[in-house]
């Protein structure tokens, strides 16, 4: 995905606006809080551990994520945020020295977490409708399925939840020819509602979803085929498998270097990190008291972070 640069320098006029007198103390780190829940409950485990066993504070504030993030880091307002996927972040090829940038934000290691992006529609759909239907292009042969008012006689795409992610859903589907409306629904918690409440009334809709992730074992869904990733060809194509992998300052990893360490070391499972996603989003849990369970439970797994 490409950022323009336009768009990246107002990124970085409002991030040190938002951030300017969040310059860390010693003892007291800063992370952002990802707007979804996977990427929350890594940092959390970040901060929790920290604190526990290191004798930080750890502050965490409410931002966009993405390039936004990506600018208060260089520009040392943040000190680290979790699990970025680099498929969503075109800022890498700026800031992240492994994928050819000025070295101003530093990888600190893979988290365990691969993930994958897709179209996905209901499976009872493909079932007793349109059981051809395996790829974004042969979405038109069907659109009158997923048509609303909002959308006229346009299928519907229950799209990427904020424009902070650059999914590009839109010029996706109008590259393609697909007659569909993008809709963006504000947080990943609102399209997650209204997939499921579809799903209850066993009707069609178009979802944009990724993997892992708790919708996965409550709605029986199906992915449909999208081109295969091409930067050149981007956003006509599909997303690339994202390894994901945590991030920081350098001033974070030259000051704080036990700090970074557990960023470097942590790593999880996608079942793992599944399974508390569920408990956050499905059982209403407080993600402190799932991650801190978890710690509890896992000590021998956390404790070699360290």
């Amino acid at each position: 995905m490409k950022f323009p640069k336009s768009m990246i320098a107002g990124i970085s006029v409002f991030s040190v606006i938002f951030l300017a007198t969040t310059v860390q103390a010693d003892g007291r780190l800063k992370a952002p809080i990802a707007d979804w829940t996977g990427g929350h409950v890594l940092c959390t485990m970040a901060e929790l551990i920290i604190e526990r066993e290191l004798d930080y504070k750890v502050e965490r504030v409410t931002m966009p994520s993405g390039a936004p993030v990506a600018e208060a880091l260089a520009a040392g307002d943040l000190d680290f945020a979790c699990e970025n996927w680099p498929s969503y972040n075109a800022w890498n090829a700026d800031m992240i020295e492994g994928y050819g940038g000025d070295g101003s934000v530093i990888d600190l290691g893979n988290t365990g977490i691969v993930g994958i992006s897709s179209y996905y529609v209901p499976k009872y759909f493909i079932d007793e409708v349109a059981p051809d239907l395996d790829s974004l292009d042969q979405l038109n042969k069907y659109k009158e399925h997923f048509a609303t008012l909002e959308t006229g006689g346009k299928g519907r795409l229950i799209a990427c939840p904020t424009p902070a992610w650059e999914c590009q859903d839109q010029e996706r589907l109008d590259s393609h020819g697909v007659d569909f409306v993008a809709v963006e629904l504000g947080t990943e918690t609102a399209a997650w509602a209204e997939a499921k409440a579809a799903y209850a009334r066993k009707e069609p809709f178009l979802l944009y979803a990724w993997e892992p992730h708790w919708i996965h074992a409550a709605l029986e869904l199906v992915a449909l085929k999208l081109p295969p990733y091409d930067e050149n060809k981007w956003p006509a194509t599909g997303w690339a498998e994202d390894v994901t992998f945590n991030y920081g300052s350098v001033t974070f990893v030259n000051e704080h270097p036990e700090a970074a360490a557990v960023l470097s070391n942590m790593s999880i499972s996608n079942l793992e990190q599944g399974r508390l996603v569920l408990a956050i989003d499905e059982e209403g849990r407080d993600i402190y008291e799932v991650v801190n369970e978890w710690l509890d439970n896992h000590e021998s797994t956390w404790k070699s972070w360290l």
